[in-house]
This record gives structure tokens, C-alpha cells and sequence, in this order.
């Protein structure tokens, strides 16, 4: 009989359903998130890249997939033999995966060979168009003149590019000859 009481007491016990809300939002998190990177990229077997930052987000889950580097990027450009042609540094990044498309902030400097300068507050690169563009100052830096002014469209080896609205210091020969007479 206490066994039969037992059983009847433990029924008559009032059930507590918890419920647990979610805050968390997976379309809007880092499905990846890497720190101390230093990796290089290829493609087709050949070395492109090599990339350096302190923190890489990557967001796969949201409607327009792309990656983050808020605590800023260095990025290395190869030739074939594994030469380095150009550097980029900027304060943070983000890459666009689907459009193939960089947006580089803060203080972005890029380096290309032999001693070209490029220093502006903003730049594209749209890989899929081959395409450099910056819709802020720039200033550009090499062996025979400095160029800055707003607006810049380039191919993406710095080899025809051309800054929409140019100021600049240009050296010129004296007409005078090198004495002034």
C-alpha cells in the first residue's frame, strides 16, 4: 500500500515546462571566425596571395556571403615565380565572395613594383572586372611625380590608371638650362 502512495504522489506532481528564447541570429553570425592568420592562396595550383591578419570573420550564412577583417589586412600579390609585385595594407576589409569584390578601409596603402605609392582612405578591388577604384582622395607616389586628387579607376596591375579630378607637382626641366642662364 505506501508503494501505491508513493506512485500517486509522484504523478500528482505539477509539471514545469521552461521555455528558452533564442537572441541569436545565424543569418547575422561568423560561421568562421580565425585569428593570427597567415595563409597563401592559389588558384589552379599557383600561388596568388598571401594573407596576414590579426582576425577573419567569415558570414556564409547571410543573404550576400563575403568575409570580415576588422582589425585590418595585409595582403601580398605573387607572379608566377613567386615573386612579390604589389602589397596592400589597410585598417579593415571586407570581401564580397559572390561578386568577388574587395572594399578596403582606414588608412589603405598599396605597393607596387618597381616604386609606386598608392595611399587613399577607401579602394575597390572588383577581381571579377580586373578593376581598382576609389571614390575618395588618393595619392599616388613614384620615381618621376606625385599625383593626387579624388577619383581613381586603374586595372588591377596599376599599369593604366588614371585619377578623375588630378592636382599635382610635376617636375620639370628649367628652360634655362641647369645653371638658370
Amino acid at each position: 500500500m505506501l508503494a501505491i502512495t508513493a506512485v500517486m504522489c509522484v504523478s500528482c506532481h505539477e509539471e514545469t515546462k521552461v521555455g528558452v528564447t533564442s537572441r541569436l541570429h545565424p543569418d547575422k553570425m561568423a560561421t568562421m571566425t580565425t585569428h593570427n592568420v597567415n595563409t597563401l592562396i592559389s588558384d589552379s595550383g599557383v600561388t596568388q596571395y598571401r594573407i596576414v591578419t590579426p582576425l577573419w570573420e567569415v558570414y556564409d550564412e547571410v543573404e550576400e556571403p563575403y568575409w570580415r577583417f576588422p582589425e585590418g589586412l595585409y595582403l601580398r600579390k605573387y607572379d608566377r615565380k613567386f615573386n612579390v609585385i604589389a602589397t596592400i595594407a589597410a585598417d579593415s576589409a571586407r570581401y564580397y565572395k559572390n561578386k568577388r569584390l574587395w572594399r578596403l578601409d582606414g588608412h589603405v596603402e598599396i605597393t607596387k613594383k618597381p616604386k609606386d605609392l598608392f595611399l587613399t582612405p577607401r579602394v575597390f578591388w572588383d577581381q571579377s572586372k580586373g578593376r581598382i577604384y576609389s571614390d575618395t582622395f588618393m595619392h599616388i607616389e613614384n620615381a618621376t611625380h606625385v599625383l593626387e586628387g579624388h577619383g581613381f579607376d586603374s586595372n588591377e596591375n596599376f599599369t593604366e590608371y588614371r585619377v578623375l579630378k588630378p592636382t599635382g607637382i610635376f617636375p620639370a626641366k628649367d628652360p634655362r638650362g641647369p645653371n638658370g642662364e
